[in-house]
C-alpha cells in the first residue's frame, strides 16, 4: 500500500517540499502560505457512478475510460473512498457543509422544497462561501441539490444549470477559482451512444446480489456505457481546461455522489455498492503528491477539508474531514454513513465500514429492505417483484430484498462484498460486532438530527402528489384522514389498491413500506412481527402472544360475518379474539389451528349480541408451545 507520506516523498524535489512543509507544520504556519500563488480547484462531480473504470481494475472498461484513467495515472487514486450518504442531495449537502448531513438537519432527501424550510445553524457557512470570502471565484455548472435554504449570491460567483457550455474565458479571467462541473454519470441516456462502443451484456458480470438473468446483464452493461459516455464529457472538460491555459495551476478532482442508479442495492442503499465511489485527485506540486494509489479508508468529507487547505483557508471547527495530504493525517478506523427519507420513502439507517467489516443498524423494522420507491415501474424492479411473486427468486435474494428487516446487519465485506451473508448472529464474530457497535455509537454521539420525525408540514408535502411517488409509510398516516374507520387512511388505501370507503376490516401485509399495517405485539415479547413481504410472522416467546390493532372506528354494520385469518403455524395454537368498544373489553370468540405445512384459513364467528356499534381496537391472543412459529398473510372480515 502506498501511504500518504511515501507518496509525497517519491522524488528528491518532493522530499525537499516534505521537510519544508513539516517545518512549517511544526511552527504552526499555514501549509500553503509559503506558495506564491494559490491553486485553482476544479471538482468534476459525477452522478450515480460506481468505480467501474479501467483504472480501478475493471476488465470490462479497460481502455474504455481513457480520460478518467489518465487522471488516475497522473494523480492520486483512492481505492476505498466512501460517501456520507447513498443519495445525491444528502451527500452533496454534507460535502458543502463539511460535516455529516445528520449533524445539521440536511439528512432528509429533497428537504426545503415545500413550505417547511431548513436553515443552516447560526454561523455555519458552506464550503464555496468560505472560499469566496477568501478571494476565490466560485462557480457551479449543473446540479446543486442542497437540503436547506442557502444564499446563492454569497455562495457562488457564477451558477448555471447547464454544464454543457463551460465559460472558459470567464473562468480564466477570474483566478484563483473553485469550480464544480456536474456530469450526468450513471444517469447518461445511452440510447444514442454508438453501438460499437457499448459494453456487450454477454461479457459483463452481474453482482451476486442481483438476479443472474438477461435483463440484469443489460442493466449492468448500460452502466458501463453511461461511464464511457461520461468519460467523453470529462475529456471535453479537460481539453477545455488545457486550451484555456489553466491546466498547470489547477487541481482536478473526480468523484461520484453515490453508486449506480439502476442497481437498487447501489443507489439509495447504505451498502458497499451504494457508498463506495471513484475518487481521483490530480494536480501540480506542491498541492498533490506524485502519482500513487491510496488504500486507506477515506470519507469524502475529507475532500471538503483538503480543499480549504489547498486554498489556505482555515478549517472551521464544524468540519469533520481532515487534510488528505497533511502530516497530521490520522488513518481512519472506520467511515460512517446515514440513510433517511429518500423522496417519499421514509427510513432511518446508520452504517459504519471498517477495514474488513460493515455494521448496519436499521431503526425502522416494520418495513422490508426494498421499500416502494420512485423506480418501481422500471423494468429491473418490475422483474425483481415478478420473480418474488412467482417463487423464482432465490432464497438469498428473497431475504435481502423482500425478507424481514433485521435490526442489525454485519458483513465481512473482505469476503462478501455484495453483503449476502448477515453474520449478526454468528458467535464467532461477537467481539467484532460489539466493537463496531461501539464505532457507531461513537459516531452518533456527535449528534444525529434524524432521531425524530420530520415536521407535519414536511410530511404533508412529501406524502402525496409528488412526481417521484406517493408515500405509504406509517409516518404519513398522522397527516391523513381515515373516513371509513378501518384504521388505514383514505390515501393509503387508494395508493395500495383498496377501497377507502367500504369500511371493511382488511389487512394483507403486502405493502413493503408498512408491513405490519398497524398491528403490534402487546407486550413486545416476540420481537419484530413484520415478516417478509406479504406476511406477519413471529415466534411465541413464552406460551402466548398478543397482537393488537388500535386506531379503529370499525362499524359492525359494514363488517358482518366471521373474522378470517389466513395463516400457518409450526405447532398447535389457540386463537382468541377480543374487541374494545368505548373502553369496554369484550371477548368475541376463539378457534384452534393444528400444526401443518400448508397455509390455512381459520374463522372466528362474531356473536351478534356483542358485535354491535363501533370498535376502537381488536386483539388476537395466540397460545401454544414456546418457540411456535406463527405466520399470517391476511386478517379480514369480508362484509355484510
Amino acid at each position: 500500500m502506498t501511504t500518504p507520506q511515501s507518496a509525497l516523498a517519491n522524488s528528491a524535489s518532493q522530499r525537499i517540499v516534505f521537510w519544508i512543509f513539516l517545518l512549517a507544520s511544526a511552527v504552526g504556519l499555514p501549509r500553503l502560505s509559503m506558495c506564491k500563488d494559490r491553486p485553482n480547484i476544479l471538482w468534476i462531480v459525477a452522478e450515480d457512478t460506481s468505480p467501474w473504470m479501467g483504472c480501478y481494475g475493471d476488465a470490462v472498461n479497460r481502455d474504455a475510460t481513457p480520460n478518467i484513467d489518465g487522471l488516475a495515472k497522473r494523480g492520486v487514486r483512492f481505492s476505498r473512498a466512501y460517501v456520507p450518504a447513498p443519495v445525491c442531495s444528502a451527500c452533496r449537502s454534507a460535502l458543502m457543509g463539511g460535516q455529516s448531513q445528520i449533524r445539521f438537519n440536511a439528512h432528509e432527501h429533497r428537504s426545503s422544497r415545500g413550505p417547511a424550510k431548513i436553515y443552516l445553524p447560526p454561523g455555519m457557512k458552506l464550503l464555496p462561501q468560505l472560499l469566496k470570502e477568501n478571494g476565490y471565484f466560485t462557480f457551479n455548472l449543473g446540479k446543486d441539490d442542497y437540503n436547506f435554504v442557502w444564499d446563492q449570491e454569497a455562495t457562488y460567483s457564477l451558477q448555471a444549470k447547464s454544464r454543457d457550455a463551460i465559460p472558459w474565458d470567464t473562468i480564466r479571467a477570474n483566478q484563483p477559482f473553485f469550480g464544480q462541473i456536474q456530469t450526468a454519470g450513471g444517469k447518461n441516456n445511452t440510447a444514442r451512444f454508438p453501438q460499437e462502443r457499448k459494453a456487450n451484456p454477454a461479457e459483463v458480470t452481474v453482482p451476486e446480489d442481483y438476479p443472474q438473468n438477461q435483463l440484469y446483464r443489460e442493466t449492468v452493461a448500460q452502466h458501463y456505457d453511461a461511464i464511457r459516455m461520461d468519460d467523453d464529457f470529462i475529456g471535453t472538460v479537460l481539453e477545455g481546461l488545457e486550451a484555456a491555459g489553466l491546466q498547470e495551476n489547477t487541481i482536478v478532482v473526480y468523484f461520484s455522489d453515490h453508486g449506480a442508479n439502476n442497481l437498487v442495492r447501489h443507489k439509495q442503499m447504505p451498502t458497499e455498492g451504494g457508498l463506495h465511489v471513484p475518487f481521483i485527485i490530480a494536480g501540480p506540486d506542491p498541492w498533490v503528491p506524485a502519482p500513487s494509489v491510496r488504500d486507506d479508508l477515506v470519507n469524502l468529507l475529507d475532500l471538503s477539508a483538503t480543499t480549504l487547505v489547498w486554498a489556505d483557508v482555515k478549517i472551521p471547527n464544524w468540519f469533520e474531514g481532515q487534510d488528505l495530504f497533511g502530516f497530521r493525517l490520522v488513518p481512519r478506523t472506520y467511515v460512517a454513513a446515514a440513510k433517511d427519507r429518500l423522496d417519499h420513502t421514509i427510513d432511518r439507517v446508520r452504517s459504519v465500514r471498517s477495514d474488513r467489516f460493515r455494521y448496519t443498524r436499521n431503526y425502522k423494522t416494520d418495513r422490508i429492505l426494498l421499500q416502494p420507491q420512485y423506480r418501481d415501474q422500471r423494468p429491473f424492479l418490475v422483474n425483481l417483484h415478478e420473480l418474488y411473486a412467482t417463487g423464482r427468486l432465490s432464497p438469498r435474494l428473497t431475504e435481502i430484498y423482500f425478507g424481514e428487516r433485521p435490526a442489525e446487519e454485519f458483513y465481512d465485506v473482505s469476503r462478501d462484498p455484495c453483503q449476502l451473508h448477515n453474520l449478526i448472529d454468528d458467535a464467532g464474530f461477537a467481539a467484532e460486532i460489539e466493537r463496531h457497535r461501539g464505532y457507531l455509537e461513537e459516531w452518533l454521539e456527535k449528534g444525529d438530527t434524524g432521531e425524530g420525525e420530520e415536521s407535519l408540514a414536511e410530511l404533508a408535502f412529501q406524502a402525496s402528489g409528488q412526481k417521484w411517488g406517493e408515500g405509504v409509510n406509517p409516518e404519513y398516516e398522522v397527516v391523513r384522514s381515515d373516513s371509513d374507520g378501518d384504521g388505514l387512511s383514505d390515501d393509503w388505501e387508494r395508493i395500495n389498491g383498496r377501497d377507502p370507503e367500504d369500511g371493511r376490516l382488511a389487512f394483507h401485509f403486502d405493502c413493503g413500506g408498512w408491513q405490519t399495517e398497524g398491528w403490534r405485539a402487546v407486550p413486545d415479547n416476540v420481537g419484530n412481527i413484520a415478516g417478509r413481504l406479504g406476511f406477519l410472522d413471529f415466534e411465541l416467546a413464552a406460551d402466548w402472544a398478543s397482537l393488537r390493532r388500535d386506531g379503529l372506528q370499525l362499524d359492525s354494520e359494514k363488517n358482518r360475518g366471521p373474522l378470517k385469518i389466513v395463516m400457518q403455524v409450526s405447532g398447535d395454537v389457540k386463537i382468541a379474539l377480543f374487541g374494545n368498544r368505548n373502553g369496554e373489553q369484550l371477548q368475541l370468540g376463539d378457534t384452534r389451528l393444528d400444526a401443518g405445512k400448508a397455509t390455512e384459513e381459520v374463522s372466528i364467528a362474531l356473536p351478534e349480541a356483542l358485535w354491535q356499534g363501533k370498535f376502537q381496537a381488536l386483539r388476537l391472543d395466540i397460545t401454544g408451545e414456546p418457540g411456535t412459529l406463527v405466520q399470517m398473510d391476511s386478517i379480514r372480515i369480508d362484509g355484510p
